[in-house]
């Protein structure tokens, strides 16, 4: 098997140091490139074509996020595995929606960290167990309530007061496209009456107050 070729992304340069003693003592892997920032970064990822590049998220003159989002537009194919510091929603959620392959620690262990490029390079997903965690927390969270904009019409005129006569002619639709709405906003909120839908909508920041209320 060719070695998989390896870029290293990181500004501080004992921490590339460090990971260079790591994969260069390895026949398994062929460092191909470094990068002390995200615009490096995406010229040496252009130049050298590498399999694998191993990301810091937190440079200067461009965002790790950015990094990943524009590598993965001018290198399709490329995977991107982000050791880091930081484990926390603002960092782990970005980075992975981006298309980051996998998301680890810099306290992961040498032999680890090898394994994890290796499964990088083939498409897997690498995650260190407190990255794991965040995402199982993000997952089980209820999904934002959202409505249609003809929904959210209805129940701004409902929450000025309109009856459905005046809703129907207000919005050219009639009284049961009106009650359809209607139930159709119940349900979502999860609520029996128009005060209980206005309540919820106000609370959830679907509806706004008005200036000066």
């Amino acid at each position: 098997m060719p070695p998989i070729r390896l870029i290293i992304v990181d500004d501080h340069p004992i921490v590339r140091d460090g990971l260079r003693g790591i994969f260069a003592a390895d026949e398994a892997f062929e460092i191909v490139g470094e990068a002390a920032d995200g615009p490096e970064a995406l010229a040496v990822a252009l130049r050298t074509k590498p399999d694998v590049v191993l990301l810091d998220l937190r440079m200067p003159k461009m965002t790790g996020v950015e990094v990943i989002r524009r590598l993965r537009e001018q290198t399709p194919g490329i995977h991107v595995l982000v050791l880091t510091t930081f484990d926390d929603d603002a960092d782990v959620l970005p980075a992975i929606e981006q298309g980051a392959t996998g998301y680890l620690l810099k306290d992961t262990p040498r032999a680890e960290l090898r394994r994890a490029v290796q499964a990088a390079a083939r498409g897997e997903t690498v995650l260190s167990p407190a990255v794991a965690g965040v995402l199982r927390h993000k997952a089980q969270e209820p999904e934002p309530r959202t409505l249609s904009p003809r929904e959210l019409e209805v129940l701004r005129l409902i929450a000025r007061g309109a009856t459905n006569r005046e809703i129907a002619g207000r919005l050219f639709i009639t009284e049961a496209t009106v009650k359809t709405h209607l139930l159709h906003v119940f349900a979502k909120l999860e609520v029996k009456d128009r005060a209980a839908a206005v309540a919820a909508a106000y609370e959830t920041g679907l509806l706004k107050p008005a200036a000066g209320d």
